[in-house]
């Protein structure tokens, strides 16, 4: 109770000098709420019996007033160090945008801009014409259209297009991505009604030719690009689809999820199809996401025949779906280094990483070995093992590519105390743990992290 009854108020602890010098640096308000935080953690500590005198003295409480302050002032949403291995990873924001686009972004960002300005008539203009064009050169198709993101682009065109009536979809196709977001709710939420067809590990044309009646709206086809299905499969090709629809009159739509524009068959092995393939092979519209294999922004994109992606334009439900003048900015950039393939290699980060190479990333491995090994303590053991990396965002889930990995082990810190503390850096670094180790996958992590991993690892050890 004494020590209780210690604790200083609010007006004496702000009367203190350096508190006066933490009011010339932060709002008022700021620093009161810091104050009544840090008595109230006093207050706990005396009522649990963990309170000393020492933490009653004005430099200590201050210094917990600093703290407070400090995590007060940091960002939310900032920069990570990617160790995972995992290419696109959502939780840390899925692609990273080409480092080309900086200027361009800046630009726009902290300036006006012709968002919906058209130069050549000196009137308004629309947002979307600013990246169909180039659309429509990379994939061929007729028209295209950008709303937020690719659940958004779905939604929209049931709405526009199945309202009230049935769209036919396969059982196995019936998916469910991050967030528990799912396409038969998408339908629902679009007031479409559900027609499967077929099980969930083999649909054939006949059961799609048996649903179609006049209530029929659309054909959906949902690219299962988070899971696989083996074994004793079958599915209904697009162009056994798009021949379908052509015999009732009636469309087909191709959900393909992450998106792709280029050929992957000589990086990872798999055979993800590209956007310009479903559209060859005669469907009316397909729906892809700019963050995933796009290496862009997110972004949810409709590409297709005119005549099916005019109407989405007019329609009304586009205005709390469309996207800023930034997310079109950084859309029209990484869409532009398509033009030439061998720039989209080497500038999109998100291509350049999933095509480094098992002997490239050993050889980046060894130049950080030997670098952390010259500005860490000897405590700290550091050792290339090798490993396996994720293509991540749903992409290629079959996928597998060999990778190395620093493994890092300290005689003074668990690799959960790494971890955790690693974590709760001013610049955070996220790993995992693996058989006792702390990991880092040297796919992920870029040569300008190093020094945030070197600051981190000897603030946690230290």
């Amino acid at each position: 109770m004494d020590l209780i009854q210690s604790i200083p108020k609010v007006d004496k602890i702000l009367a203190e000098p350096d508190c006066q010098q933490l009011l010339t640096d932060y709002p008022r308000p700021v620093v009161l709420a810091a104050v009544r935080q840090v008595l109230e953690s006093l207050r706990a500590a005396a009522i649990a019996g963990r309170l000393d005198a020492a933490d009653l003295n004005p430099a200590a409480i201050s210094a917990g007033i600093e703290r407070c302050l400090a995590a007060a002032e940091a960002l939310s949403l900032r920069r990570v160090v990617n160790g995972t291995g995992v290419v696109i990873h959502t939780n840390l924001g899925r692609s990273s945008l080409a480092p080309c686009l900086r200027d361009q972004l800046a630009d726009i960002a902290f300036g006006y801009s012709t968002l919906e300005y058209d130069l050549e008539t000196g009137e308004r203009g629309t947002r979307y014409a600013h990246v169909e064009q180039l659309i429509c050169q990379l994939t061929g198709a007729e028209a295209a259209l950008v709303v937020n993101n690719n659940a958004a682009a779905v939604l929209l065109v049931l709405s526009a297009m199945a309202a009230g009536r049935e769209v036919v979809v396969s059982r196995g196709e019936l998916v469910e991505i991050g967030g528990a977001f799912r396409i038969p709710d998408v339908m629902k939420q679009g007031g479409a009604l559900l027609r499967e067809v077929g099980t969930t590990n083999r649909t054939h044309p006949r059961d799609y030719r048996d649903a179609i009646t006049d209530q029929t709206a659309m054909l959906l086809k949902v690219h299962c690009s988070n899971f696989a299905v083996i074994g004793f499969t079958a599915e209904v090709t697009v162009a056994e689809l798009a021949a379908l629809g052509k015999e009732f009159g009636v469309p087909v739509v191709v959900d393909i999820g992450s998106g792709n524009l280029i050929d992957w068959q000589g990086v990872t092995g798999m055979n993800e199809p590209r956007v310009q393939d479903y559209l060859a092979a005669g469907a009316d519209l397909v729906t892809f996401s700019g963050d995933k294999l796009l290496g862009g922004p997110q972004a949810g994109i409709i590409a297709g025949r005119a005549v099916a992606v005019n109407p989405l334009k007019k329609h009304q439900l586009l205005r709390a779906l469309r996207v800023d003048k930034l997310t079109l900015a950084a859309l029209e950039g990484t869409l532009r280094l398509y033009r030439d393939e061998r720039q989209a290699w080497a500038k999109i980060p998100t291509l350049r990483l999933l095509r480094l190479t098992e002997a490239e990333l050993k050889i980046k491995g060894q130049r950080a070995v030997r670098h952390l090994r010259r500005q860490l303590p000897a405590t700290v053991v550091v050792e290339l093992i090798s490993g396996v990396s994720q293509v991540g965002g749903g992409a290629l889930p079959l996928a597998e590519l060999p990778t190395w990995l620093l493994a890092v082990r300290s005689s003074d810190r668990s690799a959960r105390e790494l971890e955790e503390g690693l974590r709760h850096q001013p610049v955070p670094v996220i790993g995992r743990i693996a058989r006792g180790d702390y990991l880092l996958d040297l796919r992920t992590v870029a040569d300008s992290d190093w020094a945030a991993v070197v600051d981190g690892l000897r603030a946690v050890i230290t």
